[in-house]
């Protein structure tokens, strides 16, 4: 059954990442053009990508120019997969010792470009009478974050709900907005964290899964797709966890 990608013009940010890759990868085989960006890019090669900048997303009026450049050369935006995000280099501590360019690190990285993009991105989308809206939330989203980082769970919570006011806002208009809310992903990034588990560790991981298996990237990428397909057309303002059953 075909997803309806073919000829699809997809924005990805967070291209940088293993799940990014993977996400271009995904799409681009069902015949999307995917423009990618990220904070850095390099080495990333162009494999899945019809183009790839260094953005930093952090900066709204850059989130929105990035945005304009890919309208300026397509002339549509059909899909906003937002995978930016991550806890900005920090580790758990109490909030007493919190700073506040810690807090608003995390913030900016997780709430504050998922605003960006969405705010970019809307207006064309309305105008066009469509588009699809995927955020990568996390379990942190409706749960306390295993991080231990409060900046993190705060921003994952309120990234779930800007997926479901925007849902209601521009469903009018044939937008819909969702949310991927992945359990633990072994990557390039995560590999130390696994590594660092031990035996005993990895066997908890696995065995607190229904399904008794690690979520991979495809996995996230195949659940990206699908909420932007139109095999997706009725699901909107919801939060799809991936996480093998927890």
């Amino acid at each position: 059954m075909s997803l309806g990608l073919q000829g699809k013009v997809v924005a990805l940010s967070g291209c940088a990442s293993d799940i990014g890759k993977q996400i271009a990868s995904t799409f681009a085989m069902a015949g999307a053009s995917v423009y990618g960006c990220d904070r850095n890019t390099t080495g990333i090669g162009t494999a899945g990508f019809t183009d790839i900048e260094s953005v930093d997303l952090t900066d709204r009026a850059a989130a929105t120019l990035w945005i304009d450049r890919i309208l300026a050369e397509r002339g549509s935006l059909d899909i906003l997969v937002h995978n930016a995000g991550g806890v900005a280099g920090q580790l758990a501590q109490p909030i007493e010792r919190v700073t506040d360019q810690q807090w608003d690190d995390v913030i900016d990285v997780n709430l504050n470009t998922a605003f960006a993009l969405c705010r970019a991105v809307a207006p064309r989308m309305k105008r066009q009478k469509h588009g699809s809206i995927v955020v990568l939330g996390s379990m942190a989203s409706y749960r306390a974050s295993l991080t231990g980082i409060q900046a993190y769970c705060a921003a994952k919570h309120a990234v779930l709900g800007l997926t479901r006011q925007l849902a209601q806002e521009l469903g009018p208009f044939g937008i819909r907005v969702n949310a991927i809310a992945p359990g633990f992903v072994l990557t390039s990034a995560t590999r130390a964290q696994w590594e660092a588990m031990g035996a005993e560790g990895q066997r908890r991981v696995v065995e607190g899964a229904a399904l008794r298996d690690v979520v991979t990237t495809q996995d996230i990428a195949d659940a990206a797709t699908f909420l932007a397909s139109a095999q997706a057309r009725m699901i909107t303002g919801q939060i799809i966890s991936v996480d093998g059953g927890r």
